[in-house]
């Protein structure tokens, strides 16, 4: 397994979609994004990118593994791979959106990321179509962020 920095441009459009279900979003964060892969053998895995927003801050848009190689522990060592790579470019706020519920959640909390707030209808006002995960309707966003400060 080999875990990189490359450009947007070889990010499947299909992984990306597996994370955020709406193109237009997608296509509206890539340009400027720092964009990192997880491969095997040349295959791409997963993927995250992750855009600075400030000097020293930077929001993750979107991380993403194909569902085979899921709950495999590649989407984990991405992000923490992500994370170390972030704090050499000297960010030290780590920054997403998520919905309230889901695997998601505890993905992120696993691996040291804190609810900071709640953007009511967020998935209802922003997306053109719902977006349902186990029957439920996703309608607000989470915002959790991570302090790299620590690990600088």
């Amino acid at each position: 397994m080999e875990f990189l920095e490359c450009s947007y441009t070889v990010l499947p459009q299909d992984l990306l979609l597996e994370a955020d279900p709406d193109w237009q979003s997608i296509a509206s964060y890539l340009d400027g994004s720092w964009c990192f892969i997880a491969q095997d053998n040349s295959q791409i895995l997963a993927a995250c990118v992750v855009k600075a927003t400030s000097a020293s801050v930077a929001e993750i848009f979107n991380i993403a593994v194909y569902p085979q190689w899921q709950q495999q522990g590649i989407g984990s060592q991405l992000l923490k791979f992500v994370l170390a790579q972030l704090s050499l470019k000297a960010i030290t706020r780590v920054e997403l959106g998520t919905g309230t519920f889901g695997y998601q959640l505890t993905y992120y909390q696993r691996l040291g990321f804190r609810v900071d707030g709640v953007i009511k209808n967020h998935f209802v006002d922003h997306y053109p179509e719902p977006i349902y995960e186990h029957g439920i309707q996703h309608q607000d966003m989470l915002r959790l962020s991570i302090s790299l400060e620590s690990e600088q």
